[in-house]
């Protein structure tokens, strides 16, 4: 999913607790608030679920980052700043304490405890639950990896609940960003009693017991998700919007469209080639700015098609990425060669040597790999990508490429967004659409896709020699030895093609200008609707 620097990381390394004061809706002096407090806003997809532990999408994050709060929270400006944890320190390389604030209540008036986190993170890792982020995230805790992979009880998870209001994290090995990785809500509690008493329904409007800003009020499948203000939150008295609708929009000409005739106030991303043209056209409501993530193409390594590096490797060499980024998408993305994205710590960017050679030059080399691969022109493979004017575009640039450069023949397949992820988890692909924005600012989000036993790897290649070399840097403390490592296997892993890289995201989108709270600075496109409020227009 998505990041931006933490500022505070020096002072944990130093192991100072550190207490800031608590963040929400800061509205400027001189601003004044429409006496209607409510948003609707796009979200880009129907959620896949909104139960914390399963939300794997954006749109199903933007919405649990609302309803309930981890430890930790990412501000408006993509600061980490308290959540449910009021402060925390690093007592040892691998232990860290977190204090939870007193006040946190669940929506049904009862106490967050620090027992509620052990249970929700032991749930989340627990391979029964299922969730496609158990490993990826779990990997950072002590035997979380091994629980994850079923080698070991979810109760050896290390977390423990010290008392109701001290949470004690044991990592597998140091992990100085780590309260950048608890304000994933994968890692954050659950309401066990509710949870029990309703089983698979517990997420449903009515059943839903949370303790973040909002709770959970109408849930229409491809119609809206309505959440309306908490009244037990903790600082339920500094959240001024009293309800925010989220839409589930693929067509980003739908999106605007809505946009235009006011019934959504926030476009989750502009149509591929009309950035300009709505820049003009509404100069104060334009919002772009760069993130930490990648689109990229899966390509399925352990497919017969492509189980030939040389033929992964053509397929990549012959998209001109600088055509895709200033006449297809056109909206400021910047083309990409790597796995690593500008502005990501703890790994530099290695581009591939042929990404500066003349295009001429790349389709020679590439039509070469091709046939001492023995693939012949006319050969047909399939592109799967969700439904949206953005992705059928980048696909029908990409197959023409294939076609005229290489007579590579390329079927293309459109489906929901759900039935994508569920495709890509199962290896039911050849080529499919993917993109990857960072869960917290660090170089290991991005080898979640391309390590060997990591649930987010799509393309089902394994680089065992690039795996030593990962564990090898992630066990450092020396941040520039570690940093070498993770940026030699990133580059190690590349050369064998899993994936061919295209873009650096940026998001393109229009915002109402009375919307308050919305950053540029924002490198993870994550809002809380807390930080959020509607200026009187």
């Amino acid at each position: 999913m998505h990041h931006a620097p933490l500022s505070h990381l020096a002072a944990i390394a130093l192991g100072i607790a550190l207490a800031w004061p608590a963040g929400a809706a800061v509205v400027p002096p001189g601003v004044q608030l429409h006496p209607t407090q409510t948003l609707v806003r796009n979200n880009g997809s129907e959620p896949e679920t909104l139960d914390p532990a399963l939300a794997e999408s954006v749109g199903a994050n933007n919405l649990t980052r609302d309803l309930f709060e981890g430890l930790t929270a990412n501000d408006s400006n993509g600061k980490i700043v308290p959540g449910v944890a009021e402060s925390w320190k690093q007592t040892d390389p691998l232990t860290w304490v977190f204090k939870l604030r007193q006040n946190a209540k669940w929506s049904n008036g009862d106490p967050v405890t620090a027992q509620d986190f052990v249970y929700g993170i032991r749930r989340f890792v627990d391979p029964k639950t299922a969730s496609t982020y158990a490993a990826t995230f779990g990997v950072f805790l002590a035997n979380g990896q091994d629980v994850a992979l079923g080698k070991k009880p979810p109760a050896q998870i290390g977390v423990k609940a010290v008392d109701k209001h001290t949470l004690e994290v044991k990592t597998a090995f140091p992990v100085s960003f780590l309260p950048s990785l608890m304000s994933n809500n994968n890692l954050g509690p659950v309401h066990q009693a509710s949870l029990e008493k309703h089983g698979k329904d517990w997420t449903k409007p009515g059943n839903l017991v949370s303790n973040g800003a909002y709770v959970l009020k109408e849930w229409l499948v491809n119609s809206k998700v309505v959440i309306e203000k908490n009244p037990q939150y903790w600082d339920a008295k500094n959240v001024q919007l009293t309800r925010v609708t989220y839409l589930p929009v693929e067509d980003g000409n739908a999106d605007v469209k809505l946009y235009e005739s006011g019934q959504n106030e926030w476009v989750y991303q502009l149509p591929p080639g009309t950035y300009e043209k709505y820049k003009q056209q509404y100069p104060k409501e334009i919002r772009n700015a760069p993130m930490i993530g990648l689109r990229y193409y899966s390509l399925q390594n352990q497919n017969p098609a492509f189980k030939d590096v040389r033929v992964r490797k053509a397929l990549s060499m012959v998209i001109d990425r600088d055509i895709l980024a200033q006449r297809i998408t056109a909206d400021g993305q910047t083309p990409s060669y790597s796995l690593m994205v500008k502005g990501v710590e703890g790994a530099d960017v290695t581009d591939y040597e042929w990404a500066t050679w003349p295009m001429a030059k790349k389709v020679q080399e590439a039509k070469a790999l091709l046939q001492q691969a023995g693939v012949q022109p006319g050969t047909k493979y399939t592109f799967s990508y969700n439904t949206s004017e953005y992705h059928k575009k980048m696909a029908i640039f990409a197959a023409s490429e294939w076609k005229t450069k290489l007579g590579i023949q390329v079927e293309l397949e459109a489906m929901e967004f759900k039935v994508l992820l569920k495709k890509r988890h199962d290896g039911q692909f050849q080529i499919a659409r993917n993109g990857w924005l960072a869960d917290y600012n660090d170089a290991t989000t991005f080898l979640a896709l391309v390590r060997c036993d990591s649930d987010q790897n799509n393309n089902f290649n394994c680089n065992r020699k690039a795996e030593d070399l990962i564990v090898q840097g992630t066990q450092q403390t020396d941040q520039a030895k570690r940093k070498a490592l993770l940026t030699q296997a990133s580059k190690m892993i590349m050369e064998d093609y899993p994936m061919i890289p295209l873009l650096q995201y940026s998001l393109p989108r229009l915002v109402k200008s009375y919307v308050g709270g919305y950053s540029l600075e924002n490198a993870q496109d994550r809002f809380r609707s807390k930080d959020l409020y509607i200026i009187k227009h």
